[in-house]
């Protein structure tokens, strides 16, 4: 009923398209918010430059279109050997944060060829210059320029792959822009077939998470563009396999269990930024059905989950939603998280979170049904803890998809713990029931358990009517 779901492109159990959808706008949302604060990468990028550029205390001025003439004359200057090249690449990076300029630049022939050549370059500065000049080229927009990025693809892999972990400072900053192009271009409709693979070839996985995973020691920059990196190499569902022989799942577990040591003491700025791809790589390779969740019995990792929680609810609150997911898709089938949950007293912080979002809502009380779904004991030790009362404000919210997933929650506690149902009653919550009877999408199961609750607390809770069984079928 509450199996593992991927937190990805498809993720709730709706229509496909309305799924996919709702992915793409929240992954626009995340990146939108990290242009506007200017958080990790493009702050890095760009801070050495701001002042002698005419920028304000951080802030970013657009410049104003080139012509094509002005466009084709900086591209001469870079490919002529003059000691004005760096100036020209300079003006060239500046300029490309125009989107009409970029149009412009990616027309003309041999343009993104003369970038991959200095690139590839032994010449340090004019390398980090070109690698400035990708970087704001995968920003763009059109599909156009987008496509026109794509031939470089295949010169980051080979880059990437040629360096370790352990980089200088100008290397960190090159590797941290080139790190996001390449999530950027992980994102076209051609990655599952034409980029994926020719990443899967390379060393390229295992470099980038040893990356990731040592970025409380090298800095987070970087390992939040191949964290994000990975996230979508996951996303495509053609990779999963080949990270999990790398052992993906406990290198992640191990670096959410560090992360969760660090917060308390001092959390980095921009640290949510890389707690949050890590949590959904978590997920969707829990999501896959080979046992997974198996490899990881740590219950240390529902403790590092709630000190997550605790530290982000209010700066960060979309931290909220993807923790929740991946303790749903640990808990979804393997007991040893649902008896480790409740063994660890972590249900009333659990339970805090209902009122948080009516996503968090949803999540919660999903969580709560994988874990009465295990049988009579469970729903025994839920009925021990306070969650009754907090059920009946849930029941009186006007949204008919939290709503309808509490009658999930409460049809199990009354199957499988009839005291439940009893003192449900005494809490006046068959009148909460009663209200949703003429409600359509509800009013099915509330009748049910409207009949489940009248029944006498001496009658089998194993053998309920055949209209309850088919009301939440």
């Amino acid at each position: 009923m509450w199996g593992r779901r991927r937190r990805g492109p498809g993720a709730s159990g709706r229509g496909a398209e309305e799924l996919r959808a709702r992915r793409r706008e929240r992954e626009a949302a995340l990146r939108k918010a990290r242009r506007q604060e200017q958080l990790v990468s493009k702050r890095l990028l760009r801070e050495d430059t701001t002042a002698e550029e005419g920028g304000r205390d951080g802030a970013e001025i657009v410049p104003d279109p080139l012509s094509e003439d002005e466009v084709l004359e900086l591209l001469r200057g870079i490919q002529r050997g003059s000691g004005d090249r760096k100036r020209s690449l300079s003006h060239l990076r500046r300029a490309l944060q125009n989107k009409e300029t970029q149009q412009k630049f990616v027309r003309l022939d041999g343009s993104i060829r003369t970038l991959i050549g200095l690139f590839t370059s032994s010449l340090a500065d004019m390398q980090m210059e070109a690698a400035r000049c990708l970087h704001e080229l995968s920003h763009s927009s059109d599909p156009a320029v987008a496509e026109a990025c794509l031939p470089v693809t295949s010169y980051l892999l080979t880059y990437l792959s040629g360096h370790s972990v352990e980089f200088t400072s100008p290397h960190e900053a090159v590797l941290e822009g080139l790190g996001y192009v390449l999530s950027q271009l992980l994102q076209a409709k051609e990655a599952p077939t034409e980029i994926i693979p020719l990443v899967l070839d390379s060393v390229l996985p295992q470099h980038m998470l040893q990356l990731v995973c040592s970025s409380l020691k090298t800095g987070i920059g970087a390992a939040v563009e191949f964290a994000w990196c990975l996230h979508y190499i996951v996303c495509s569902h053609t990779a999963n396999a080949a990270l999990l022989s790398l052992g993906a799942l406990p290198a992640l577990t191990s670096l959410l269990l560090d992360l969760a040591s660090e917060i308390p003491q001092d959390a980095a700025e921009g640290l949510e930024l890389l707690v949050c791809p890590v949590l959904r790589c978590l997920s969707n390779l829990l999501a896959e059905e080979t046992g997974c969740e198996i490899q990881i019995q740590d219950e240390r990792l529902l403790i590092a989950l709630f000190l997550i929680l605790q530290c982000f609810l209010q700066q960060h609150p979309f931290i909220v939603q993807e923790c929740l997911w991946l303790l749903n898709n640990l808990t979804a089938d393997e007991p040893f998280f649902c008896s480790a949950l409740l063994s660890l007293d972590l249900l009333p912080a659990l339970l805090q979170l209902l009122p948080c979002s009516q996503m968090a809502s949803v999540l919660v009380l999903t969580v709560l049904c994988n874990i009465a779904e295990k049988g009579p004991a469970y729903c025994q030790q839920l009925h021990q803890q306070p969650a009754l009362p907090l059920l009946l404000p849930t029941l009186a919210l006007p949204d008919p998809e939290v709503v309808g997933q509490c009658l999930e929650l409460l049809h199990l506690l009354f199957l499988h713990w009839p005291e439940a149902a009893a003192d449900f009653v005494r809490q006046g919550g068959h009148r909460a029931l009663e209200q949703h009877q003429s409600t359509p999408e509800l009013q099915e199961r509330a009748r049910a358990l409207l009949d489940m609750v009248g029944q006498p607390l001496g009658a089998s809770a194993f053998n309920p009517c055949h209209t309850t069984l088919s009301a939440f079928s």
